[in-house]
Parts: C-alpha cells; structure tokens; sequence
C-alpha cells in the first residue's frame, strides 16, 4: 500500500511545473532512506526515481535526483557518506521525478551528464498526452553540460562505470550505468520492480526498446549483480528475467491481436494482462493504459 501511495502521490508531481524546495510543502514528510550496497555505493530512495550515489576518495557522484524540492534533504543524506562535493550527476532519462533536483546540483558545480535527448527534451516545451500535461522547459543550469550518444565511461571511486544508451525503450534517452566492480546495475525506468512500467510513447518509448533493454542488461550481469530499477525495491538478475518474460509475454499477445485487426478497445476487453494484475497492477499504470503503450508501438 505505502508504494502505491507513493506512486499516486509522484504522478501528480511529476509533471507539473518545478517548485522551489521552500515553497513546495508536498515533500515535507518525505524522507531519503540510505540502503548501503557495494563497495563505497548506496541506494537512495525518497519520492521520485531511484537515487544510486558512489562516494570515496574522488568525490560523490549521485545517478539521478528526484524533484527539486527534495535537494535539501538529498544532500543530508549525501553528508552521512561523504563529506566530498558532489562532482556529476548522471541523469537516466529527461522526467522530473529524475532531474528535478538538476538545477540546484548543477548550480553548485555537478557535472550534469546524460544523453543528447535527454538535454534536447528538457531544452524544449512539450505536451505530454498520456497524462495531459504541458512541460516547461528547464532552467539553463538544470541542463546535461555533458551528452553522449551510444554511451560513455566515467572511472572514480575505484569503480569503472559504464553508461549505455538503450533505445526507444522508456524514452527516447534512456541510459543504464554499470558499476563493473561493484556488480550494481541501475535500470533507470527501463525497469519498474514490482508495478507495471510507464512507457512514454510521446516521447519516443517503446515496448521492444523495453525488452531490448532488458535482454542487455541480463546479458552484462550474473547472478551475483544488484539491480536497482528506476521504481521499486532494490532487485536482482532473477527478477529482472522475470519482468522481461512478462513484457515478452504482453508483446506477444498484444501483437497476436493487433494483427488479428483488432482495435486498441478490443484489445484491452480481451485482458491480455489478466494473469499478472493480481500483482502488478493498481499501483500506477493500469492495465489499460499499459495495453494501450504497447498497442501504439508495436
């Protein structure tokens, strides 16, 4: 229940216009839990995305960092760790429940890393259908200083971090980095653990970008890896399969009657998802528009 709320809660959030960390007091009972992983790595977690920060002798360095109103109380989190700066920040993907806190990082000095897309998609006014929303652009200083296109390498903290593109999968700018030593992966929202995934079509998402990213991801790690998804509990490589056999298992169906000439209605009266709604869905996407996502990308 305490997820779903937290879901519900950051989908009237996530798209609306940036509030100062003063101003908003919807983040004022938020709290940033810190779960220790590897070697100098720990899992953040709030409201919003996902937080995986690496601290050591280089500095910190934070993948993602939910809405702005929660950069206070993110840094207090850091200051337990680290008592470095943070030197980059590295976004997986353009939505605010990610970058939100960029403006206030960036001014302090980060380095904000992430795809071309992702800095074109936040340089520019957008309407977002699924949730009829209008997007502002952002700030200069919540900009990425640094895009790549396929995929770059960042070397601090002992670690070799390894960040790839995956196409068309959420967005069109999606990024996993892999702490090689450490065995962490983070997902971004390529993987939502334990509710079903929002695919932002309007934004260049896909259902085979998902499963593509997927299939990469349990390509590069073994058994012994952490997964952390961009929503839900930290994961490993077990589950991970799992919810992509499940998005392999709705590609399937969901094609087989698309191509039967069936319509978007036909198709989300046939309940393709049925088997799995028990479990993973009224949290934040329902089965019907996750139908919908997949009927449109196909």
């Amino acid at each position: 229940m305490r997820i779903a709320i937290m879901f519900l809660a950051a989908l009237l959030v996530l798209w609306a216009p940036a509030a100062s960390a003063q101003s908003d007091d919807r983040f004022v009972n938020v709290d940033i839990a810190i779960t220790p992983l590897r070697d100098g790595l720990a899992l953040l977690t709030g409201q919003g995305g996902n937080i995986v920060l690496s601290s050591g002798v280089d500095g910190a360095f934070i993948i993602d960092d939910q809405f702005a109103p929660l950069g206070d109380k993110i840094r207090a989190a850091i200051a337990t760790l680290s008592d470095k700066p943070v030197r980059f920040v590295l976004n997986t993907h353009f939505h605010g429940d990610h970058t939100g806190g960029n403006e206030s990082f960036g001014g302090a000095g980060a380095v904000i890393v992430a795809h071309d897309n992702v800095r074109k998609r936040m340089s520019q006014a957008q309407f977002l259908e699924t949730f009829k929303r209008d997007l502002k652009p952002a700030p200069a200083a919540a900009l990425p200083l640094v895009t790549f296109s396929d995929g770059l390498s960042l070397h601090l903290n002992g670690q070799n971090v390894r960040v790839m593109h995956v196409a068309h999968a959420h967005t069109d700018g999606d990024a996993m980095v892999w702490f090689a030593e450490a065995k962490v992966l983070h997902m971004g929202d390529i993987y939502f653990n334990g509710l079903y995934p929002f695919i932002d079509v309007d934004a260049g998402g896909g259902i085979n970008g998902m499963i593509a990213g997927v299939d990469t991801a349990l390509a590069l790690i073994d058994d012994s890896a952490l997964v952390v998804p961009g929503h839900g509990p930290l994961s490993n490589r077990a589950e991970l399969a799992a919810y992509g056999e499940m998005l392999r298992d709705f590609h399937t169906r969901v094609a087989a009657l698309k191509q039967q000439g069936k319509s978007l209605d036909e198709v989300i009266a046939a309940q393709p998802t049925a088997q799995y709604n028990a479990v993973w869905a009224g949290q934040f996407i329902s089965p019907e528009l996750l139908i919908g996502f997949i009927y449109k990308t196909l």
